[in-house]
């Protein structure tokens, strides 16, 4: 009874708004949740009926009284078959237990990837302007870019090679 009214006073528009579900994710709850409350309300009415058979009342009725004793006969002879789930269940469970470890293995990945992240994102908005930078910054930045450009000029080559192929020539001449 008290899950019953535990349910009740949950605020489930709440909780949808609350987690950020979709129309699909929200229509699929309140349609289990209508599933739910049905089989719950065709279970206790069948759990409010008699179980028992009158098996005095069949043998009053028809004549064929052989037929009442074999059901009667088979219906006390009848004994439900038992099966050994915990296998099953410890299988379950250890999946649940590898699963909860990758989730959180996963979330520890994530929450390294995302410091980074914030990290690169404060990097690129404390940056100067491209507009702004000189060539002083950008070989302190990447020095091999310096000692190419330095030996470049030592050999006296003043085009950068594979440039032309890949921009064309811009010569007008």
């Amino acid at each position: 009874m008290a899950s019953k009214v535990a349910a009740a006073a949950v605020d489930f528009s709440r909780i949808y708004s609350s987690l950020g579900l979709g129309r699909e994710t929200i229509a699929a709850v309140q349609a289990f949740r209508k599933r739910h409350a049905d089989a719950q309300r065709v279970a206790t009415h069948f759990a409010s009926q008699p179980t028992t058979v009158d098996f005095a009342h069949y043998r009053s009725v028809l004549k064929n009284k052989a037929i009442v004793d074999e059901a009667e006969k088979l219906l006390k002879e009848f004994k439900p078959t038992t099966y050994d789930v915990s296998a099953t269940l410890q299988a379950i469970e250890t999946f649940e237990a590898k699963a909860v470890a990758k989730a959180q293995e996963t979330e520890q990945k994530i929450d390294v990837e995302l410091k980074e992240l914030q990290a690169t994102l404060a990097n690129i908005e404390d940056a100067r302007p491209f507009d702004q930078l000189t060539t002083e910054d950008v070989a302190k930045a990447h020095p091999r870019i310096a000692e190419a450009v330095e030996t470049m000029v030592k050999k006296g080559k003043w085009t950068v090679p594979g440039y032309k192929e890949k921009f064309g020539d811009l010569n007008l001449m």
